[in-house]
């Protein structure tokens, strides 16, 4: 039982994070009933209710800062894109549609249900006060109230019962799922043989006047995209962090100030005797423990060796009773606080008084003292100095970013102000409207780059706005040099289009001869190919995806049966299937296949009715209302 003592803290916390964090992640609490209010654009309409603009970037900054969190060390503009928003907004629509779906079939549990669920849920043990109603005070440090825990739980059970009926009543009968089981599990001896392009090219001769003829006829494929070549600074921690002025009488009290940062934690090997009391123990029933306590501990007393015998006698603790009491080694923080006072109060030997807990009454010794000691100064000097100059970057940052920001817009017409006052270093480049793959850092920033292409910047020559990038990062640019999407040269992409043209003949004469084959093993003449290999879904002997579906999905009635593939770019593959073999014995085992299918039907089941709900409550997405701000302002109010 003591061993909760161990865990209580992190298992109080865990309670709350099980509780407090919803299952739907992009709302907060009150986002559900909050289809109006607000200002701005449209973004979608759900049974005629609106997501407007500033609501839905609501959402989507905390969806973003929740990645952040999770993961510290993403780089920002590689989460903040086009396809993340698209997908974050359809998550939000299907939520709202269980939501609306919920409302319409009166889904909600009844008050009566959801007071039972609070007050004998062991779930929610956590967040019970001792008179056995919902702790404000423990809700309160997570921003919530008792109302919104009752809204978001009602919720969450609403849009559960939603999809209840789907997800868990998927009717499969054995026929189909054997039908389908059957078929994954198969295997077939297959004759293969491949035409690649590239045995082709040398039979393909394109002249001038191809090229020129394809060019004019495809100019679309030969447009340059737009750039801009920019200069642009960024204020960030590490470059305040560079300026701060160090001596050694800072670094010394900046030590002297946190020592306990360059502190081996200390740790105590405990063990202990329980007589334990359940908390609805009468005051009879306690005195009874303690007084078995006491006697125990004046045993003790006498005898100090016989603690671990008395221990596992009479301890009970389940966890550590076997093991004559022995709790390991802990730290601060990781037992409740009586406990933990009373082990950090005594030297090793030393036996303590009688401790009450919520667990019982129990008797302690400490076996072991390690850490504790103080690194010397010389040791985390340099750790010393990073910890002073962040702390000071820190101290300054908002300062540094009012000053970075209200320069670059109030002298807008260079990036140089901003860089002399706040000592930073011009950098240069050339960027296109959108991030270029692999990029990262500030260029990869959907956000810049639309502030860099806006006509304010282009037309205006005016720096950009101070552009958040990432936490403390902010961007400004100016753009030098403009050039607008065009359409390159004949002589800058000849060779390009030649290749192109190469290819694309070599492909065609694959295609041909490969249905000239395909005709010949169908009249008969089989002899040349190459010897078959046994493939199956599970073991696909190395033919690519197209080949092996068509070799599965070809008629085995009449066997051997030829078809051909067109690969495109790829060329064209012959196969011939010549057996249809046994099931593959090291396949896994027929039943969790059977499993496996039926998860799958029913999650295609869900997806199904969740695209219906999409209709029957009428989603709209307004066009271009998720794009980049500078697409979103643009767009036509609803």
């Amino acid at each position: 039982m003591f061993e909760f003592v161990r865990n209580h803290t992190r298992l109080a916390l865990g309670f709350m994070l099980l509780l407090i964090i919803p299952s739907f992640i992009f709302f907060g609490v009150q986002g559900y009933t909050r289809f109006m209010g607000g200002a701005g654009a449209t973004v979608a309409k759900v049974d005629g209710k609106a997501i407007n603009r500033n609501e839905w970037d609501e959402i989507y900054k905390r969806y973003l800062d929740q990645l952040r969190q999770r993961n510290p060390n993403v780089d920002p503009a590689q989460i903040d894109t086009a396809q993340t928003r698209a997908s974050v907004l359809d998550q939000v629509l299907r939520e709202r549609v269980v939501i609306a779906a919920a409302d319409q079939l009166h889904l909600y549990p009844a008050p009566e249900r959801m007071q039972r669920l609070f007050d004998s849920e062991p779930e929610y043990a956590g967040l019970r006060a001792p008179d056995g109603k919902l702790n404000r005070d423990v809700l309160a440090m997570q921003g919530m109230t008792v109302e919104m825990l009752e809204q978001r739980v009602a919720q969450e059970l609403a849009a559960k019962q939603v999809l209840a009926g789907i997800t868990d009543t998927v009717p499969i009968s054995p026929s189909a799922t054997a039908a389908a089981v059957d078929p994954l599990l198969q295997q077939r001896a297959v004759q293969v043989l491949t035409f690649d392009p590239a045995s082709y090219r040398n039979q393909v001769s394109v002249d001038d006047a191809q090229i020129e003829a394809y060019y004019k006829s495809h100019q679309d494929e030969f447009k340059a995209p737009q750039q801009a070549t920019i200069d642009y600074a960024v204020l960030e921690l590490p470059a305040l962090e560079r300026q701060v002025s160090v001596t050694d009488a800072d670094l010394q009290q900046y030590y002297d100030d946190h020592k306990q940062r360059y502190t081996e934690p200390e740790q105590r090997h405990v063990s202990h005797i329980l007589i334990k009391v359940d908390k609805d123990a009468t005051a009879a029933q306690r005195a009874q423990a303690k007084a078995k306590a006491e006697a125990l501990l004046a045993e003790l007393r006498k005898d100090p060796a016989a603690f671990a015998d008395l221990a596992r006698k009479n301890s009970e603790d389940p966890g550590s009773a076997a093991k004559g009491g022995d709790l390991d080694w802990f730290g601060r923080g990781a037992m409740v606080k009586p406990f933990e006072d009373a082990a950090f109060a005594l030297q090793p030997g030393q036996i303590s008084d009688v401790v009450q807990t919520d667990f019982g009454y129990h008797i302690i010794t400490v076996t072991g003292v390690r850490g504790g000691d103080v690194k010397p100064f010389d040791a985390v000097r340099g750790e010393v100095e990073a910890s002073f100059r962040r702390a000071a970057a820190e101290k300054r940052w908002a300062e540094a970013a009012e000053q970075f920001t209200n320069t670059v817009y109030e002298q807008s017409d260079s990036l140089q102000p901003a860089l002399t006052k706040l000592k930073l270093d011009k950098q240069t480049a050339t960027v296109q409207r959108d991030p270029q793959p692999g990029q990262t850092g500030p260029l990869a920033s959907t956000k810049l780059l639309d502030a860099i292409f806006s006509s304010d910047s282009l037309k205006n020559k005016r720096n950009t706005d101070a552009i958040e990038v990432g936490p403390n990062e902010l961007v400004a640019a100016h753009v030098q040099q403009y050039q607008p999407a065009h359409v390159l040269a004949l002589a800058e992409v000849k060779d390009r289009v030649r290749a192109l043209l190469v290819d694309r003949q070599a492909q065609a004469l694959a295609l041909q001869a490969g249905k000239a084959k395909l005709a010949a093993v169908q009249g008969g003449h089989a002899d040349d190919l190459p010897p078959a290999v046994v493939a199956s879904r599970g073991k696909p002997a190395g033919l690519m995806p197209p080949v092996l579906q068509a070799a599965l999905r070809a008629d085995a009635s009449k066997l051997p049966v030829a078809v051909g593939v067109d690969l495109g770019a790829g060329g064209y593959a012959v196969l011939r299937v010549t057996q249809v073999l046994p099931r593959d014995a090291s396949a896994a085992p027929e039943a969790q296949i059977r499993d496996q299918y039926a998860q799958a039907w029913a999650a295609a089941e869900a997806e199904a009715y969740l695209e219906a709900l999409k209709q029957r409550f009428k989603v709209e997405i307004k066009p271009g209302a998720i794009g980049t701000p500078a697409e979103a302002a643009s767009a036509p109010a609803p």
